[in-house]
């Protein structure tokens, strides 16, 4: 996939109610196993990317590092979003 791609996809996932951001919120699913994939803006602090990160790996998520900040508020439809997370669906 491509970026105009993947940016498109989070569009959909927004809209079908299958996504949610802030870290507090991604961190708690993360413990619940409710998440597929977690993407984190790549302007995102160094501290909340590897908070995230080791919250995924220790939960055997799948975590990437993807577009802006602004970009991921914009696909989203939102103002800037830093974190991510898809939950289990058909979407991913």
């Amino acid at each position: 996939m491509n970026k105009d791609q993947i940016i498109n996809f989070l569009g959909l996932a927004m809209r079908a109610g299958k996504v949610k951001t802030g870290e507090s919120v991604i961190l708690n699913d993360l413990k619940k196993n409710k998440l597929k994939f977690v993407i984190v803006a790549s302007d995102a602090s160094e501290n909340t990317t590897k908070v995230i990160k080791n919250k995924c790996d220790s939960n055997r998520v799948p975590m990437r590092i993807f577009a802006s900040r602004v970009e991921l508020g914009q696909a989203l439809g939102k103002s800037e979003r830093v974190n991510i997370g898809i939950y289990r669906s058909r979407f991913c």
